[in-house]
This record gives C-alpha cells, sequence and structure tokens, in this order.
C-alpha cells in the first residue's frame, strides 16, 4: 500500500518527537539539566511588513526546539518546516535558538504564537504577535469656507481604518488645541476616530493654518491641514497729503483716507461731525481737497469705510491758523530744558552770594568818632561843649564878642 509524501513526513516528524521525548527522559535520569530557560519576545508589526519571533534557550541540552502558531500547529521542528506556508522563513537554528521570520503580515496572523523545549516536563513560552494597521489619509472638513471674525467655527478631522485607534491633536500655527474625539470600531476589528474643533476667530486668524495631527505607532508626521479665511470689517486711517505742518489761512488741505479689510471696502464716505462738508470741498473716492482754507472749516472732518462684515471710521480734526502763524505757533514745551537753565541760574546766584560773603569779611575793620574829643579834661559842662565843637583839645578857640 502505498504512502503519500505528507504522510511520511508526519510518521517521520511523529517518531523522532517519540526519540527525542524518550532521549530526554532517559537523560534526565542519568545527568539532570539544571538552570535551562526557554525565551521569547513580543513583537509588533505593521501590516504589510515582516514579523521575526525567536525561540531562545540558555544552557541547552540539545533539547529540541520547535515553533508554534496560535492554532498549535507546527512552524518549525528544529529546522524543518512541517506548515506548507512559504511566508514562514528560518533566519537561525542553533542548540540555543531558533528564529523565524513571517513575511507579508496580515491580521489573520495575529496571536500567540508558542515557542516549545522538549523537555521533562515541557517547556513553553509565549510570543504575542500584534498587527499594526495605519489609518487612511486624514478627511478634514469644515462646517464653513469663510467665517466673520468674532463668530464660531467647527472644524473635523476623521481617521478611518487604523488599529490600534489613532488619537488626533490639532495645531493653529504654533499653538496646540485639543478637539473632542469619538472612536468607533468596525466589523473587521478597525477603527474611526473623529476629532471635532471649535474655535472663535478673530481678524489675525486669517491665512493661520489649522493642523490635524494623526498619532498612530505604524505611522509618523501623519497630518493634514487647513487655513482659516477670515473676513472681518475695515481697519481705516486718514493719511495727511497737504500741508505739512500748520493749516493756515489761505492755503490748501489734501486728505487721504486709506481702508483696508476683507473683502475690501466697497464704500468710502467724507463727512462733517456736526456740520456740512464745505460746499466747494472736491471729494474723489477716498480723497478730500478743500483750497482757499479758512476758520470757518474748523471742526471733525470723519472718513467712514464699509464692507460686507461692518463699518469702521477715523477722524481728523482740522484748526486753521493765522495765516502769519508760523514758528509762534504753540510748540511743545521741553520740560528738561526749562529745568536745567534754572538750575544753572540758582547756582551762579548761589556763587556770587558765597564770593560776596567772603569779600565783605576780609575787609571788615573797627570805625571810632571823634565826638565830644576833650570832653574828659573840661571843668564844667560849658566847657566841654566848647572844647568838643572845635573837634580836637588843643585847637585855638575863636570868640566873637557882641556889642
Amino acid at each position: 500500500m502505498a504512502i503519500s509524501a505528507s504522510g511520511s513526513l508526519s510518521i517521520f516528524l511523529a517518531l523522532v518527537m517519540f526519540l527525542a521525548a524518550f532521549g530526554l527522559k532517559g537523560a534526565a535520569e542519568i545527568m539532570p539539566v539544571q538552570g535551562q530557560n526557554l525565551v521569547t519576545d513580543n513583537v509588533s508589526v505593521v501590516e504589510g511588513e515582516t514579523a521575526t519571533i525567536s525561540c531562545r534557550v540558555k544552557n541547552n541540552d540539545d533539547s529540541v526546539i520547535q515553533l508554534l502558531n496560535p492554532n498549535r500547529q507546527t512552524i518549525y521542528f528544529r529546522d524543518v518546516r512541517p506548515l506548507k506556508d512559504s511566508r514562514f522563513q528560518l533566519v537561525n537554528f542553533s542548540d540555543n535558538e531558533l528564529r523565524v521570520s513571517l513575511s507579508n503580515v496580515s491580521l489573520s496572523d495575529e496571536g500567540r504564537y508558542v515557542c516549545q523545549l522538549y523537555t521533562d516536563p515541557p517547556q513553553e513560552a509565549y510570543a504575542d504577535i500584534t498587527v499594526l494597521v495605519p489609518p487612511g489619509s486624514p478627511i478634514l472638513e469644515s462646517r464653513e469656507e469663510v467665517v466673520s471674525e468674532g463668530n464660531d467655527t467647527e472644524i473635523s478631522c476623521t481617521a478611518i481604518g487604523s488599529k490600534p485607534p489613532a488619537t488626533i491633536t490639532w495645531m493653529k500655527g504654533d499653538q496646540e488645541l485639543q478637539g473632542e474625539s469619538t472612536v468607533e470600531e468596525t466589523y473587521d476589528r478597525m477603527y474611526t476616530v473623529t476629532s471635532r474643533l471649535t474655535l472663535t476667530v478673530s481678524k489675525e486668524d486669517d491665512g493661520v493654518p489649522v493642523i490635524c495631527v494623526i498619532n498612530h505607532p505604524a505611522v509618523k508626521d501623519f497630518q493634514a491641514q487647513k487655513y482659516l479665511e477670515v473676513q472681518y470689517k475695515p481697519e481705516v486711517k486718514i493719511v495727511v497729503g497737504y500741508p505739512d505742518g500748520l493749516t493756515r489761512e489761505g492755503e490748501n488741505l489734501e486728505l487721504t483716507c486709506k481702508a483696508k479689510g476683507k473683502p475690501q471696502p466697497h464704500r468710502i464716505n467724507w463727512l462733517k461731525v456736526d456740520d456740512d462738508v464745505p460746499s466747494h470741498a472736491v471729494i474723489t473716492g477716498s480723497d478730500l481737497f478743500i483750497e482757499n482754507l479758512n476758520k470757518s472749516y474748523n471742526g471733525t472732518y470723519r472718513c467712514v469705510a464699509s464692507n460686507l462684515v461692518g463699518e469702521a471710521f477715523d477722524d481728523y480734526i482740522l484748526y486753521v491758523y493765522d495765516s502769519r502763524a508760523g514758528v509762534g505757533s504753540p510748540q511743545k514745551i521741553d520740560h528738561a530744558v526749562i529745568g536745567g537753565v534754572v538750575a544753572v541760574v540758582v547756582f551762579i546766584m548761589l556763587c556770587l552770594l558765597i564770593i560776596l560773603g567772603r569779600y565783605f569779611a576780609r575787609h571788615k575793620g573797627t570805625y571810632f568818632t571823634h565826638e565830644a574829643k576833650g570832653a574828659d579834661d573840661a571843668a564844667d559842662a560849658d566847657t566841654a561843649i566848647i572844647n568838643a565843637e572845635g573837634g580836637h583839645s588843643n585847637s585855638d578857640t575863636k570868640k566873637e564878642y557882641y556889642i
């Protein structure tokens, strides 16, 4: 009776396993093996790539090593591959290691693989293969394509068909933001993750990228982005074209209204607050021209610009000076200069006072009067008076006689 090749191989393997077990038992009875350890490692692999399983033995005594799949089918018995799956290939076989590679890994290959060592009792170690499935390209959607400043907008990002579930983070420019995520498991053990981000936008956000970043162990730098388009009301500024300095009687005035917004302002108006614009003023688009100024034109002139979002304005206050006004017109006082001048004057005055004081102190003397000289030698009061009138005690006395 003929025996098929596969049957012969099965009989051969069974015989080898029986002899190996018997031989191990006998050897154990004669010389027990100490410290014989069987180890392996868990493996994570991206779908479609290659996984490697390593069964390692320390202090092996020629015991048989084999590798089994999650269904307990033998993949390799020593260096022989009974399983008819050519994706399994022998990488290394020695007394201390059986290393096998599995190419083009799919989800069906996921599970617990068994490294088995024929000892008494047999030893087993388990290697879990985890298959990682990267998500598809992220889908980025927004509730509205264009949003006005001050309003809210919502952007969603979806990562489809990943394993394990992806996590999603957001970036607006350089700022990291957090959205609200939901995870849905599909029938094929895959996951779909959707994250929603709500933003209140300003005009500064116009043109800023919002980035959806997909984080998954199977991929790196996986992201999608959208540029915000924000509409905002105009920004208005009045620029004086002429004159450069004071506005004097008889001269001309030229003002330009510069307005920027999104969309661009579709209307620019000039008006005078609480009064009418002079009848001979010329308005050309964003320019206002008034010739031959006089003081009756004084007041506040306003430029108003508007677009679909709103309107804004800027004011220019006109004050017409006398035609002779020039450098004598009100100028800004430099208080620092005035303070410096006052300090110098006070210092000079103090110096003068010190000098005068020293001068008078140096020329100070004793002064004596010559009044009543010779009075001490007089015999009586009349004689003392007569002697004092002469100014000298020994002076000649003039006498007068009355007849």
